[in-house]
């Protein structure tokens, strides 16, 4: 049964993040004390948005400063949680050295945070926020399962550093978890694999990689023509709450596929279309396959030629069934998600109509 409970602390990593922001707002307002890891617990103007949800809920939020390279850097965070979500771990395609700014901050980064776990004399369970990319590497991947189905069963196996790193580094980091967890009895550990996040941020600002591709889709970037692609996609309050049940729900264990629905990069400008008419260059109609293999690395060099053949024109569709079943999981229309976001993003100043 999920109820949260408020009498011990529960940690956060990352807690400025997309996700993490929406976990910290429910957690605060269920009258949880929140241990929250940050990189720079001395930077107000980041840390006001959890603050003013702190100040006018029945919950206390405490600022821990933590690396995810750094081991030793979590305990005094962790000390006294029963319970750790650890969702800190970098998510965008803006890289110089996809091992360094990858890689190796969700695996070390996961290694360190489980090593405190394994430190701490009261935390008893761990809820790690891992990704459906490190269920399948290339849309193309989902041809030889089952049924062409993702469900939780299934394991990336062909993304690598030189491809796919940010799904190879999501992978990496699950597979360790999993490792780590299965060497002791002590603490349980439940994993959340969203699809792609969408929706507004608790911030109000975001640099998710999720925020830049709606950004592409309204401002010009993909006039021309959006990419034949197709994603899970899932409103972020969705994800939180999955989180939260994954946490204080006694009988949940294993992986969860969070997604709500199949969408195309054309299906979300039609959504925002619907909503913000034609004042933004939405694209109107989807760009050959061909023109993306040729042109798309000279415009941004992750799009490379194999990601265009394997990622491109194939469906996507994974089986959600085990996250309603087992966290009870009743998921929002995606439209309202991506109206949502992009209100905000206009409200910020983030995004500004051409013109």
């Amino acid at each position: 049964m999920f109820e949260i409970t408020t009498e011990a602390p529960v940690l956060v990593t990352g807690a400025t993040g997309f996700v993490a922001g929406w976990i910290v707002k429910a957690l605060l307002e269920a009258g949880v004390t929140v241990h929250a890891t940050v990189r720079d617990p001395t930077d107000t103007g980041r840390l006001e948005p959890l603050d003013k949800i702190a100040q006018a809920a029945p919950g206390a939020i405490r600022y821990f400063r933590a690396d995810l390279l750094e081991n030793g850097t979590f305990e005094e965070a962790m000390a006294g949680c029963r319970i750790v979500f650890h969702t800190a771990s970098p998510f965008t395609s803006r890289i110089s050295d996809p091992q360094r700014d990858l890689v190796d901050p969700a695996l070390l980064g996961t290694r360190n945070v489980l090593s405190a776990v394994e430190r701490s004399d009261s935390v008893q369970r761990l809820v790690l926020t891992s990704s459906v990319v490190a269920m399948y590497g290339d849309a193309a991947d989902l041809a030889a399962l089952p049924g062409q189905v993702l469900t939780e069963a299934a394991w990336n196996t062909t993304s690598s550093v030189a491809h796919q790193a940010y799904s190879y580094s999501k992978t990496v980091a699950e597979k360790e978890a999993w490792a780590m967890h299965g060497a002791q009895s002590r603490w349980s550990l439940v994993v959340i694999n969203p699809a792609l996040v969408l929706g507004p941020s608790v911030a109000g600002v975001s640099t998710s990689e999720s925020h830049n591709l709606i950004r592409q889709i309204a401002d010009g970037t993909l006039k021309t023509g959006a990419p034949p692609i197709t994603l899970g996609v899932v409103d972020v309050r969705d994800v939180a709450t999955a989180h939260l049940r994954a946490a204080f729900d006694a009988a949940a264990e294993g992986r969860h596929i969070v997604s709500a629905e199949s969408r195309t990069f054309l299906d979300l400008a039609r959504m925002l279309r619907l909503e913000f008419g034609e004042r933004w260059p939405f694209p109107k109609s989807e760009a050959p396959k061909w023109l993306v293999w040729l042109a798309g690395p000279m415009i941004d060099k992750s799009i490379t030629r194999r990601f265009v053949a394997r990622n491109l024109g194939y469906p996507w569709k994974a089986d959600n069934s085990k996250s309603k079943q087992a966290l009870g999981l009743q998921y929002s229309p995606i439209s309202k998600a991506v109206v949502d976001m992009f209100r905000q993003m206009v409200d910020t100043g983030s995004l500004r109509a051409p013109g």
